[in-house]
């Protein structure tokens, strides 16, 4: 299903974009043609395939490189709290924002 020139504005605004009238028609064919690209994709039959972690494993066998989950730093409550604007009794102090 295309995407109209309502779409378009509604996810230009939903993004933060502006566009000029000049771009709202570009965007629109842009948008329309990737969704198509989307769309060939779903057609395609991928039941059986197993999916990669890299596309260099359909190549050949690749060995992931993993570091020891070790740590390597401590925590220095101190100096991570340097910055904040109020602490309090190790606790960051922060504005009520509800009632």
């Amino acid at each position: 299903m295309p995407l109209t020139p309502q779409d378009v504005s509604r996810i230009a605004h939903l993004a933060r974009l502006e566009l000029s009238p000049a771009e709202e028609p570009q965007m629109l064919a842009q948008l329309n043609d990737f969704f198509g690209i989307v769309e060939q994709m779903r057609a395609v039959d991928t039941t059986g395939v197993e999916p990669l972690y890299t596309p260099l494993s359909a190549l050949h066998a690749v060995e992931l490189r993993l570091r020891d989950d070790a740590v390597t730093e401590t925590p220095d409550r101190t100096a991570n709290q340097a910055s904040a604007p109020a602490v309090e009794d190790g606790l960051f102090l922060v504005p009520k924002v509800i009632e």
